[in-house]
């Protein structure tokens, strides 16, 4: 059978009218699969792009302490992102960063990396949040 998104569409709405409204993700999941034929065919699809480009601009603060930057530049470092600037500024116990930085390279999307920064945030008790370059300008644009 030659799977194309517009079957798996089809199948997919053929088992959510016989499971009926208490259907859950997963037993519609094993409908289509048993419809199909086998548990391994949705291997065979095209891969959809999810990666993402351009940049992205991250800004963190928190408490002070040995560490975050090379935390959250590992981070970054680990899922192959670049950083192209990078500021920071203490202020008594209180730190800021802003960092710029290219995902081109990288596999993962944008939320993705938040995830994993969202890690790092926790261990090193800050935070950190990631914006699309373009948001950020177009929302502090004068």
């Amino acid at each position: 059978m030659q799977l194309t998104e517009e079957k798996i569409r089809e199948l997919t709405l053929k088992a959510i009218e016989e499971l009926g409204q208490n259907a859950s993700a997963e037993s519609i999941k094993l409908a289509v699969e048993k419809s199909i034929g086998t548990q391994d065919v949705l291997h065979e699809l095209p891969k959809i792009e999810t990666k993402s480009e351009g940049k992205v601009i991250l800004t963190s603060f928190g408490l002070n302490h040995p560490g975050i930057v090379a935390g959250v530049t590992t981070a970054l470092g680990e899922a192959n992102c670049d950083i192209t600037d990078l500021s920071q500024k203490l202020m008594g116990d209180f730190y800021t960063m802003i960092v710029v930085i290219d995902i081109s390279n990288s596999s993962k999307n944008l939320t993705e990396l938040q995830n994993d920064l969202n890690v790092t945030a926790e261990k090193l008790k800050i935070k950190i949040y990631l914006q699309n370059e373009d948001l950020f300008r177009q929302m502090h644009r004068v």
